[in-house]
């Protein structure tokens, strides 16, 4: 390996070429769930140091984990553990290449910070609106690569609705140039959309053309308190007549959940109103501040008449809209320092997430008595963080050790009775391969090999990931 490891250096310098000392960082994902062993990192710095770094990995039969900003929950950016997978990181590919005004349009590199992105095109008066709580460290590739979704999917789409075209470098070693700014290109197949939400496994994404949108005039946020689930769809639906497309973000959370913010994470408080859940309701409009707010007043009267609506508390500066969503972002972080669970990313029609909960709820706890259900997300868009962790003083890793297959299991079957989906934003990577090939139908997974095996036919790229084939 030292002849390969002197190509890459060659390639990309030798202080881009890690190899020796403590790689961890690399290594390991950010759930901490997924950790394998490299033969080396690599950091190049271009699409075409990416193009030879693939060829020389090619030719010496090793295979390659693109990695972003190593974010991920499902262990899709991590090596397994033979020590011989190239990590291919992106972070010097961290370059804004061009922003287009009157196009609406940003070019940038594929290890360009998320957040770098947001405040570039703020600084000339637009919005590029993907918002993910980890956007001070994932990268735009990465986003682009899992399909992200986040707080905004509601109104601007997930991170492929924000996507106009992709450079990318294929298996091969070669770079397609697709960096269009159109939003009409019928000439043929979508390339593009091939590569969104491949997670690595069809090619490497070095740059991305993003949609930008108008800065908002006004933007107001509340934290609302409601009796159900049931009134929660209730409200989502009365919203997006009231506020039409000015309604961007509508968040779900369990008081189960906001509960763990006193103990684990203090510094991110909900305001003093509680009830069995709560919503964190956004809305930006093009039109003054105080006209947004009379149609949110408007909105929250009429809810209250129809007593859907238990209490709310409306944001009157940035900074308490700020601290409303540090609360609703800080969830994921209160859970992992409560002790370990069994997560599931999942998304169902909304007209079904009442019946989905109320049903597996009760199904769950008679058949695992005592066992804590935390849910929260994005209902706007029907994506459930569904979380389960052990009953109270009972020991958290023998507990989910002994029954966490079936808690999935359980818990999958019963997304996909009510028209859902097993996996929402997080992706597949390592973690739901099984379950994809269980629960997705044969056709799809026959077209999805047959795309893989066109594409990357050695088997070079994430082997394992999302269809789980390796090389032979």
């Amino acid at each position: 390996m030292t002849t390969v490891l002197a190509q890459l250096a060659a390639c990309v310098g030798h202080k881009h070429v890690r190899h020796e000392g403590d790689l961890g960082t690399w290594e390991r994902d950010w759930s901490g769930r997924y950790q394998g062993r490299a033969l080396a990192v690599v950091l190049p710095s271009s699409a075409i140091q990416v193009a030879e770094v693939l060829q020389i990995c090619a030719v010496a039969g090793l295979t390659i984990v693109p990695q972003g900003g190593n974010t991920g929950m499902v262990g899709g950016g991590v090596p397994d553990d033979t020590g011989r997978q190239v990590i291919l990181n992106t972070r010097r590919l961290d370059r804004i290449r061009t922003l287009d005004a009157a196009n609406l349009t940003l070019t940038a590199e594929a290890g360009c910070i998320l957040q770098t992105i947001q405040s570039h095109a703020l600084a000339h008066g637009l919005l590029f609106p993907l918002s993910l709580a980890a956007q001070g460290s994932c990268t735009i590739g990465g986003n682009l690569a899992t399909n992200a979704g986040g707080t905004q999917v509601l109104r601007y789409g997930n991170a492929r609705e924000l996507c106009l075209g992709l450079e990318v470098v294929t298996a091969e070693g070669k770079i397609w140039n697709g960096l269009s700014g159109l939003r009409k290109d019928n000439t043929g197949y979508d390339l593009r959309d091939l590569f969104v939400g491949s997670e690595g496994t069809l090619g490497i994404i070095t740059a991305a053309t993003l949609k930008l949108q108008p800065r908002p005039r006004s933007q107001l946020t509340a934290w609302v308190v409601l009796d159900s689930v049931c009134d929660a769809v209730a409200l989502l639906e009365l919203s997006r007549i009231r506020l039409g497309p000015d309604l961007t973000s509508f968040e779900l959370m369990s008081q189960q959940s906001i509960s763990l913010l006193a103990v684990y994470h203090p510094s991110a408080q909900p305001p003093p109103v509680a009830g069995p859940w709560s919503v964190l309701i956004e809305a930006c409009g093009t039109c003054e501040e105080a006209v947004l707010g009379e149609s949110l007043q408007s909105l929250f009267e009429h809810a209250m008449a129809r007593s859907i609506v238990r209490d709310v508390v409306l944001s009157t500066s940035i900074s308490q809209s700020m601290n409303l969503w540090k609360a609703r972002e800080a969830l994921p972080l209160a859970q992992s320092a409560a002790g370990p669970s069994l997560r599931h990313d999942v998304s169902l029609p909304i007209s079904a997430i009442d019946d989905f909960l109320h049903e597996t709820n009760a199904a769950l706890l008679a058949a695992f008595p005592g066992i804590n259900i935390l849910c929260f997300g994005h209902l706007g868009d029907g994506n459930l963080h569904y979380n389960m962790q052990a009953p109270d003083g009972v020991d958290p890793q023998a507990y989910l050790g002994a029954h966490g297959e079936a808690i999935h299991d359980f818990v999958w079957s019963r997304v996909v009775h009510f028209g859902g989906s097993i996996a929402a934003e997080h992706g597949i990577g390592q973690k739901m391969v099984t379950p994809l090939r269980r629960y997705k139908s044969s056709v799809a997974l026959g077209l999805m090999s047959a795309i893989k095996k066109s594409l990357d036919p050695l088997a070079l790229l994430n082997p394992g990931r999302v269809l789980g084939e390796t090389r032979s």
